[in-house]
């Protein structure tokens, strides 16, 4: 059978709802084959040069293993991670191979990035230096033109001439993804001389960049629709509402028996044509569903999560758009099935998955289809009542066995150099179920609590059972060393703060004439007499004249003067309804950072107390009636606060020689540890001397 070319373009762009992460989405352009018969061209005219390549490889790498300490560093990044409550349950005992690693080698809490934030914190463990100097403040940032929201770690470079034929329009060159992260990833560094590196769903590794070694993209990798996930409901109930952050399609049964459409990515040939579509046929049986996409078909109990099915979109002219999602049964009478987003199908990958683009092939034929949506594990759909808590954590741990299987094969292929696996289990597991550490959260309202009590410590559980089998693995072997870390901890999260809601009550957001709220992204705003507004997790902008299109705040004395005012409200607020502090501090960017794009962060970084966060809808730019507001989703745990209350976390089988670790020192040290002089721009220090020498 004929396989039709790949995807190859990302268009950056915003899904209709504000996710957890208030994730954006984005959108596909198809190219022709003549771009698969160029990359074999390529590939052939590389295959003479190889030779010559390998050989500098190796010289390179001669000089440096005599420098090296050790041969190989293996990191196990468990994100979220949290030392507190790794200290409490190696204590009561219950993390034997944990207590082992740090008996035999270091503990303690790692120091986080500002902001605490999921992707700035692993671009600082890429490149070795702060948010100023990468650019990742947040998960996403602000068009100055627009004031809407913009996915911060890549964007689309179009395909800039297409050619009509018939009712389509054929794109003659070939769209391009770019990375916005500045600076660049270590292991780039050690590539160059000649180490070899195998880099498995780092965050913000999307769109992969060459180097010496091997990598799985992680976080910000879109759906097949291009949203950061979007699930789908089926349903025969005739009064089955909406989902906030899915689609819902209605099944329509004759007798026992039905068919659905399963909308995909848009048209790629005929812009305005809407979406792509797959049929989903349901035959119901008792109390199970045999369900069928294209030639599979699986039988469902209820509660029973199927395989990945692979599901394929015809675009015309012979072209199809693959992707992979699996399905959950949530009852038969009436028919309802969650399925996951449209995870890009590794065998048939439609963006630039991995470097090379070979390896996810490799991945999927060696261990079976896996998951590779950025934010796999699917937040909304529990959020949304769609999936219940048993259901998500049997997503969660399944995509976490993906992961191990993915981290022992390359334990197995890289005897020397450099492996990191990311987790991402552990922090979207507290997110979800950070309310059962604390009995009166505002989240456990009308929901079960007793019987998942036990979640976090068992998830903490597991990781410690996975370490024993990485350590068994690795042997004995002086020459290796081993590194499990986070990059940040946890903190409860009951309540959120508007900041637009109290921007706008405070005089610095104004609303159109006759307004007095205002929907998602700043839709009734009135920039012409706003100074101040609230995006994202980390902070605040100001509506600087010279830099935002309606700007109207000057520079010099006006500018400082309204900062200075900003820090002094927001820092030590107080929630009068608690009487706790929400806010310890507001940070000045351009006081704080000194790297040459501070200029596009937030112009103030907040950092909440325990227990506070941004409100949803202030993320989303809404603007309220209440500046505080309970947070009853089951989202009820976070880290975007203050972040010395959210260390990550700090374990090596090897005794350190700095007592107060952070993460922006891991570059460094692993560089080091490998026999490479680290560059003069990264800002860490080398763990492993004495601490004088290592500042």
């Amino acid at each position: 059978m004929k396989r039709s070319p790949p995807l190859i373009g990302l268009l950056v762009a915003w899904a209709s709802t504000a996710h957890a992460y208030v994730g954006p989405g984005a959108g596909f352009a198809l190219a022709g084959s003549a771009w698969t018969f160029l990359v074999l061209i390529v590939a052939a005219l590389s295959a003479l040069v190889l030779p010559v390549r390998f050989a500098l490889l190796w010289w390179r790498r001669s000089r440096s293993r005599g420098q090296a300490r050790v041969r190989r560093v293996v990191v196990v990044g468990l994100d979220g991670f949290d030392p507190g409550l790794a200290q409490r349950w190696m204590d009561e005992g219950l993390l034997p191979n944990l207590s082992r690693l740090r008996d035999q080698g270091s503990f303690g809490p790692l120091k986080t990035t500002l902001p605490a934030i999921t992707p700035s914190a692993w671009s600082t463990f890429q490149t070795g230096v702060d948010a100023s100097r990468h650019n990742i403040f947040d998960f996403v940032t602000r068009d100055p033109k627009t004031y809407q929201p913009l996915l911060s770690s890549a964007e689309l470079v179009p395909a800039s001439r297409t050619m009509p034929l018939g009712r389509y329009r054929i794109p003659l060159r070939r769209a391009r993804v770019r990375g916005l992260r500045k600076s660049q990833p270590f292991w780039k560094i050690l590539g160059a001389r000649g180490i070899f590196s195998t880099i498995v769903r780092v965050p913000i590794t999307f769109p992969p960049e060459s180097f010496n070694g091997v990598l799985l993209a992680g976080m910000c990798v879109p759906d097949l629709r291009g949203t950061q996930g979007e699930f789908t409901l089926f349903s025969s109930a005739p009064d089955e509402k909406v989902p906030s952050h899915g689609q819902l399609v209605r099944i329509t049964l004759e007798g026992q028996r039905g068919r659905a459409l399963f909308a995909g990515p848009a048209h790629p040939f005929r812009p305005g044509a809407g979406p792509l579509q797959a049929e989903v046929g349901f035959a119901v049986e008792g109390a199970e569903v045999v369900l069928r996409v294209g030639k599979e078909a699986v039988r469902l109990k209820r509660g029973q999560f199927s395989p990945w099915l692979a599901v394929r979109f015809a675009a015309g002219l012979g072209i199809g758009v693959y992707g992979i999602c699996r399905f959950y049964l949530l009852g038969t009478d009436p028919l309802r099935i969650y399925a996951t987003p449209l995870h890009l199908d590794p065998e048939h990958p439609g963006l630039p998955l991995s470097h090379p683009a070979a390896y996810a092939l490799y991945l999927a034929k060696r261990l079976g289809r896996f998951a590779t949506l950025g934010l796999a594990e699917d937040t909304d759909a529990l959020n949304d009542g769609v999936l219940d808590e048993d259901g998500f954590l049997e997503q969660a741990y399944a995509f976490h066995q993906e992961r191990e299987a993915m981290l022992l094969q390359s334990l197995a292929t890289t005897r020397e150099g450099l492996v990191v696996c990311v987790f991402d289990g552990p922090d979207r597991i507290q997110h979800m179920f950070y309310r059962t550490l604390d009995p009166t959260h505002p989240a456990n309202t009308h929901r079960e609590v007793a019987g998942y009590t036990q979640v976090i410590p068992q998830l903490y559980q597991r990781m410690d059972q996975m370490i024993g089998r990485v350590r068994e693995r690795l042997g004995e072997d002086p020459n290796t060393v081993l590194l499990v870390i986070s990059d940040h901890g946890f903190c409860n999260f009951r309540r959120g703060v508007n900041l637009n809601t109290w921007l706008h009550a405070n005089g610095y957001l104004a609303l159109k004439e006759g307004a007095s709220r205002s929907g998602e992204w700043f839709a009734q705003v009135d920039w012409s007499r706003t100074r101040a507004f609230a995006l994202g997790l980390s902070g605040i902008y100001l509506n600087r004249q010279g830099r935002e299109a309606q700007g109207v705040v000057a520079a010099g004395e006006e500018l400082a003067q309204l900062k200075a005012e900003l820090i002094g409200k927001l820092g030590g607020m107080v929630d009068e309804e608690t009487g706790a502090v929400a806010i310890n501090k507001v940070w000045d960017t351009e006081t704080h950072f000194t790297g040459p794009y501070t200029m596009d962060a937030p112009d103030l970084l907040v950092g909440y107390n325990s227990g506070y966060r941004i409100s949803w809808g202030g993320a989303s730019g809404v603007v309220g009636t209440a500046v505080f507001e309970d947070n009853t989703r089951p989202w009820s745990g976070d880290h975007c606060v203050d972040p010395g209350l959210v260390p990550g976390v700090f374990f090596c089988d090897r005794k350190v020689q700095v007592t107060d670790p952070a993460l922006i020192d891991m570059p460094v040290s692993i560089l080091r540890l490998l026999g490479v002089d680290a560059p003069a721009y990264m800002q860490g220090r080398d763990l492993f001397v004495a601490e004088k020498e290592a500042r």
